[in-house]
């Protein structure tokens, strides 16, 4: 999968739209232009103009992913995917997909709730369980953790440009990195320290003047 973060996001409101609102599915490139650039339900938010979202959809095309849906005698052109049988996703792995692509990484407490407007899940075990199918299938992935993290996330892998999490599990700091940091909090405060040094040397004078007057 190569997809950019504009065929992403693209790809991601076509679904979500087909999902929520189908009776105003397929979506003009206007329409499409507002999904994108919704400023909720959107991770990061974006300012897409339609000239980039019309390049992004004939890549999509090109890949089999999207279509132009409207006839010949149409006012507007409209666009729909072909995601899922382009790929052979169920409904239920098509939702969360289009979640992933939309909010960037998820936990699965994040999905259950985000995804149940696109598709019914029962409970936890089942998100777990389709994770569990697109990771094999290598669609998702588990998200490096961030400091402070207890839950696992997951990431989308449909493009390189989507996301900017790493899907590898951080290295522990070699030995040159721990001791450059040390040595740079031992300088600053050493720095510190002079200063105090420096503004009580000030002080002290003044003190003895003003008691002796």
């Amino acid at each position: 999968m190569d997809a950019d973060a504009v065929e992403i996001r693209v790809l991601g409101c076509l679904v979500e739209k087909q999902r929520t609102t189908p009776d105003a599915y397929p979506l003009s490139l206007n329409a499409l232009r507002l999904a994108c650039n919704q400023s909720t339900n959107r991770d990061p938010v974006v300012d897409y103009d339609e000239s980039i979202i019309r390049s992004a959809l004939e890549r999509l095309s090109r890949k089999g992913w999207t279509r132009l849906a409207s006839g010949a005698g149409s006012r507007a052109a409209k666009y729909r995917h072909l995601f899922d049988q382009a790929v052979g996703v169920s409904p239920a792995e098509l939702s969360l997909l289009s979640v992933l692509m939309l909010r960037g990484p998820q936990t699965p407490g994040e999905l259950k709730q985000r995804a149940e407007r696109m598709h019914p899940f029962r409970s936890l075990a089942e998100i777990e369980e389709v994770l569990a199918g697109l990771i094999e299938r290598e669609l998702v992935a588990r998200a490096a953790r961030r400091p402070g993290q207890k839950e696992e996330r997951y990431s989308q892998l449909l493009g390189v440009g989507a996301t900017t999490e790493s899907h590898a599990a951080p290295g522990p700091a070699s030995d040159d990195d721990r001791f450059s940091e040390l040595d740079r909090r031992v300088a600053a405060l050493e720095t510190d320290l002079a200063s105090l040094r420096g503004e009580l040397g000030a002080q002290q004078p003044r003190e003895r003047g003003q008691a002796e007057a």
